[in-house]
């Protein structure tokens, strides 16, 4: 899978940095560089782009200033010198936050996890070609694999999570709590990012503050779910879908 890059920065070095550090990575393509968000505005509407590359403090328009006025946005990676931005950031759901200078170590992990999230978000929407042939049964041999894991950031490090191993993810404002049997993952994320990054036949959000693993569901319980010694509310909002997950599901 290829993803189609922007670079939205106002200082040529960083272009020219970012740019060096797209063309090492084989599965990522340049599409553009741009000096100012009224050059990429026009870009965006007009290309296909997987992944932006935006600097925050820029004239006319800043990176955060851009965000706002999207009302479609690919993955964003802020680049910027200044770390207080990173709150705000986070609350416009971008995907990840590189502070300047930047190196390719820490760039090549940011699109390790961009590659991981947009084929989880992918494979649910491939399906096997339509043929005139009414089988119920699609060919195995040219489905492809779901990744069985997924990368987010503990603190300062980038921790791969086995899907398996996920038994239920609790959000707090800001964050989310992973739940695993080895140990509990605090991760600056939003929820609904992490709903974009778990296959749709394996997870369900059953409430504002809670998503769970249908594999580790021990029993349901009026409007309740059990996993090991913990019960977890369904609200309203949420029932009918569980419901009809979980009938799919028996």
């Amino acid at each position: 899978m290829t993803l189609n890059c922007l670079i939205v920065d106002d200082e040529p070095l960083a272009r020219q940095l970012l740019s060096d550090y797209v063309k090492k990575i084989p599965f990522l393509r340049l599409e553009k560089t741009c000096s100012s968000p009224i050059e990429a505005i026009e870009v965006l509407h007009n290309t296909p782009i997987d992944i932006l590359f935006l600097d925050v403090q820029m004239p006319e328009i800043t990176g955060i200033g851009l965000l706002k006025v999207l009302s479609k946005k690919p993955y964003v990676i802020l680049t910027t010198a200044y770390s207080e931005y990173a709150i705000e950031g986070y609350e416009l759901d971008v995907m990840d936050y590189l502070l300047k200078p930047i190196t390719f170590e820490r760039f090549f992990k940011a699109m390790e996890k961009a590659s991981a999230r947009l084929k989880l978000v992918q494979a649910p929407e491939q399906t096997p070609p339509s043929t005139p042939d009414t089988t119920d049964k699609p060919d195995a041999t040219s489905a492809e694999p779901q990744p069985s894991f997924i990368f987010v950031k503990d603190g300062t490090t980038l921790v791969k999570i086995r899907l398996a191993d996920i038994k239920y993810i609790e959000g707090m404002k800001d964050y989310v709590a992973i739940h695993t049997p080895q140990k509990k993952f605090v991760v600056h994320q939003r929820m609904k990012n992490m709903e974009t990054m778990l296959p749709t036949d394996r997870f369900i959000r059953i409430h504002h503050s809670y998503i769970v693993s249908l594999d580790w569901i021990d029993a349901v319980q009026k409007e309740r779910v059990q996993i090991g010694n913990m019960s977890l509310p369904i609200s309203d909002s949420y029932l009918k879908a569980f419901r009809a997950f979980i009938g799919d599901n028996m």
